[in-house]
């Protein structure tokens, strides 16, 4: 395995420190994944330069040209404040043949897009719940084909931005309260979908031509209230004190009924190809309560922290973290012309 010159760039907000030494999970949460990637890429004898970026395009050139990396390792999630600018960031990368991982911007501009991948899928008979787009300054008016419950949620925030038990609606006047809020709150269009009443599971994807998927894994919230929904909110990711109280955890998929385990890996093995997606995704399911199985997000470039999700769920099937790592690097290197929509 050959040395790397790798240029990491990440919000300048979460350049990690270089040690962790005194401080708790909670200090350390926001610029977890950052640190995790950037110590491991150092283990494996990589010459590592962590570059924190706001919105300067120049200040990227400028250190491509000075530290002439092989690689970019890409863990942007914005660029000038907005999600949705990274893939462009990715396109001057392209233009100066510059070798970066992860999703490419046409993939990554698929699946922004909650609608538009929505469509797609469909359009290739993949199942995804009904929904409708209610954009910013329109009326907001349900059509006749939704019925409650809906889920209201940003037509283009990831993350879980937005979501919380509020976001499940059961008459007119809640979906209004609820569509004006995302509109105020996060300023953008609101995508409304049936809500899937049943389990929650999460699909790890790596490759370019050749996909690889690793085993399910399943949002459990085992001191739930009564009949609350098992929903990913946004409180119930990122608050650590209330992932406590309520017993969320992720797991290994079990006790799945016959087939289903074949039909998640064909369905996302799908789904990824004709979103156009690379590198490496996560794609979020749900098995209704009458064994239907729906595609709710394809998510390109998700966490890569050391112990969550797509970590563990390689490493149930042998590739440890060091391992899932430098793949990831080799598909960046390989990715010329990996890609065409």
């Amino acid at each position: 395995m050959r040395k790397l010159r790798i240029l990491m760039l990440v919000d300048e907000a979460f350049v990690p420190p270089p040690t962790i030494e005194g401080l708790t999970d909670k200090e350390m949460a926001p610029w977890k994944t950052e640190y995790d990637v950037a110590v491991t890429l150092e283990e494996l004898d990589h010459e590592v330069t962590v570059l924190g970026l706001s919105g300067d395009l120049d200040v990227v050139g400028r250190a491509i040209k000075e530290h002439k990396p092989h690689i970019v390792f890409n863990l942007l999630e914005e660029f000038r404040g907005r999600s949705v600018y990274v893939p462009y960031l990715l396109g001057y990368l392209e233009l100066i043949h510059q070798s970066y991982t992860g999703c490419n911007p046409a993939g990554m501009i698929l699946t922004h897009s909650k609608a538009l991948s929505k469509k797609i899928l469909r359009h290739h008979r993949i199942r995804v719940p009904d929904f409708h787009v209610f954009k910013r300054g329109r009326k907001i008016r349900r059509p006749a084909n939704l019925t409650f419950p809906l889920f209201v949620k940003s037509a283009t925030e990831h993350g879980s931005v937005g979501i919380s038990q509020q976001s499940i609606v059961r008459s007119d006047e809640q979906l209004r309260d609820r569509v004006e809020y995302v509109f105020d709150e996060l300023e953008t269009n609101v995508i409304v979908e049936q809500y899937i009443d049943g389990r929650e599971f999460y699909v790890a994807v790596i490759g370019n031509r050749r996909i690889e998927c690793f085993p399910p894994w399943e949002l459990l919230i085992t001191k739930r209230s009564g009949n609350s929904p098992v929903i990913a909110t946004e409180k119930l990711k990122w608050d650590y004190a209330y992932q406590d109280r309520t017993g969320v955890k992720t797991q290994a998929a079990s006790d799945l009924p016959e087939g289903v385990a074949e039909e998640m890996t064909r369905v996302c093995k799908r789904a990824y190809r004709v979103l156009g997606q690379t590198g490496y995704g996560r794609l979020d399911l749900r098995l209704s309560t009458d064994g239907k199985l729906y595609v709710l997000e394809s998510n390109t470039n998700p966490q890569l922290q050391y112990g969550e999700d797509f970590a563990e769920s390689a490493h149930s099937v042998g590739v440890d973290y060091n391992t899932l790592l430098q793949r990831i690097l080799n598909l960046g290197l390989r990715a010329d012309a990996a890609w065409g929509i």
